[in-house]
C-alpha cells in the first residue's frame, strides 16, 4: 500500500500503490492550475464506520510514498475519469473508482476476505 500523507498530519492515508500513482497525476495537474478539490474515500471494514474527505488546495503539503521502486503504468481511460470526477461539484471519489475499477480488470489489492481495499486512513 503506498501512501499519502497530508498538511502536517503524521499519520498517513494509505491506498493501492496503482491507485496513488493516477490520483497523484490527477492532483498535480489540478494543483499546478491554482485548483481545489475533495477526495474523498470510506473506512475500511476493520476501522471505525463512517467516510473522510479531505480538501486539497495548493497550499496544503501533500507527499507521495510508494511501496514499488518502479512506477505504475498509467490507464489513460481511468486518468480521465479520476480528472473529470475530481473536475464535479462531488469531487474525486476514490469508492466510486472502486466501483468504476470492479467493471474493467485492474491491479487492486484484495484481502483474506475477499474485499477489495484502495484506501486505508491510518
Amino acid at each position: 500500500m503506498a501512501k499519502l500523507f497530508y498538511g502536517t498530519t503524521p499519520e498517513p492515508i494509505e491506498i493501492d500503490d496503482r491507485m496513488l500513482a493516477h490520483v497523484k497525476v490527477v492532483a498535480a495537474t489540478k494543483l499546478r492550475r491554482g485548483e481545489s478539490f475533495t477526495l474523498s474515500w470510506t473506512h475500511r471494514a476493520d476501522e471505525p464506520g463512517g467516510r473522510s474527505t479531505i480538501w486539497l488546495q495548493p497550499a496544503i503539503p501533500l507527499r507521495f510514498v510508494f511501496d514499488s521502486e518502479q512506477p505504475e503504468a498509467l490507464d489513460q481511460e481511468l486518468l480521465k475519469r479520476l480528472a473529470n470526477d475530481a473536475n464535479s461539484s462531488r469531487g474525486l471519489s476514490l469508492d466510486v473508482t472502486l466501483e468504476q475499477q470492479t467493471a474493467a480488470p485492474a491491479k487492486t489489492s484484495t484481502r483474506s476476505s475477499g474485499q477489495r481495499s484502495l484506501v486505508r486512513a491510518a
